[in-house]
């Protein structure tokens, strides 16, 4: 008995918490088809909610700005966080990199709250100073690639002290010039990291209502926005509706990209493989 437990244990407890995580969501998504407004009864399969959502303006709106937002964040996140990466992680040495370094890693520690009050501070003494930036889609673009750019880096330079310098150094002393190298060499060899970064930041930026809150302007309104004044006044049918093609969309979007880096990898591994058999039999020939 012992024995099973110590065998079983750790499998039941890990689908204890796969349960915890993930019965909310199933819940949501059931009553998502409910057929009325109950929240605590099925009552019936129907459709009513998604065609409600359809209608929607704001719902539509808000899930446009949102796409539109978290697109352009994320890859201001992930180029500026694949920037920060390399220079923390190819240059030890220069002066004010202990500042620089903290200033990057900042924001994950630093609540979303904080940063909302000082970017929203930050905007309004730029109008008023300057005229520009008007309060809207790019202010919450500006804010998002600043909580984002934080995580991108993470995951960048995890990759990059991974990385085999001998690649690169292999490059320059065959002629390649630095940009030449980065851009040949170094991108190639991280670029799922980027991808994965830009993923990261899409998402975080994509449900992200904070930051939002505060540098939103008048009819501008994400669509986690949306739903959160939605919830505000009580319980709506239509967001089970949204979340839950959200939750088909984050899916999908995660299945797709592991079966994308799984292929990938196998195919980078065959290569590999065929390469040194090519080797192999040069020196046997």
């Amino acid at each position: 008995m012992t024995g099973f437990l110590e065998k079983h244990l750790g499998k039941f407890w890990l689908a204890l918490v796969y349960l915890f995580l993930y019965l909310p969501l199933f819940f949501m998504i059931v009553f998502s088809f409910n057929s009325t407004r109950q929240d605590a009864r099925f009552t019936g399969f129907s459709l009513r909610w998604y065609e409600a959502l359809l209608a929607d303006t704001r719902l539509v709106e808000g899930f446009w700005l949102s796409l539109k937002v978290a697109t352009v964040a994320g890859l201001l996140s992930a180029v500026l966080g694949t920037f920060a990466a390399f220079v923390l992680v190819r240059y030890r040495r220069f002066k004010g990199r202990t500042l620089f370094s903290g200033m990057v890693h900042a924001p994950l520690v630093m609540p979303e709250v904080v940063i909302g009050l000082s970017l929203l501070l930050l905007m309004v003494g730029a109008q008023n100073f300057l005229g520009w930036p008007q309060r809207g889609m790019l202010t919450i673009i500006l804010g998002h690639a600043l909580l984002g750019m934080a995580y991108a880096m993470v995951v960048v330079q995890s990759r990059l002290l991974d990385m085999d310098r001998s690649l690169e150094e292999a490059a320059m002393d065959l002629g390649a010039r630095p940009l030449q190298v980065f851009f040949l060499v170094t991108m190639p060899n991280i670029f799922q990291a980027i991808l994965a970064a830009f993923l990261l930041s899409f998402t975080l930026s994509f449900d992200d209502v904070v930051i939002a809150e505060f540098l939103s302007g008048p009819g501008v309104n994400t669509l986690p926005q949306v739903i959160f004044g939605y919830a505000r006044r009580g319980i709506n049918p239509t967001i089970y509706a949204a979340a839950s093609l959200l939750i088909t969309t984050v899916t999908v979007v995660i299945v797709g990209y592991s079966v994308w880096v799984a292929r990938r990898t196998r195919q980078r591994e065959r290569d590999m493989a065929a390469a040194l058999r090519a080797e192999l039999a040069a020196l046997r020939a």
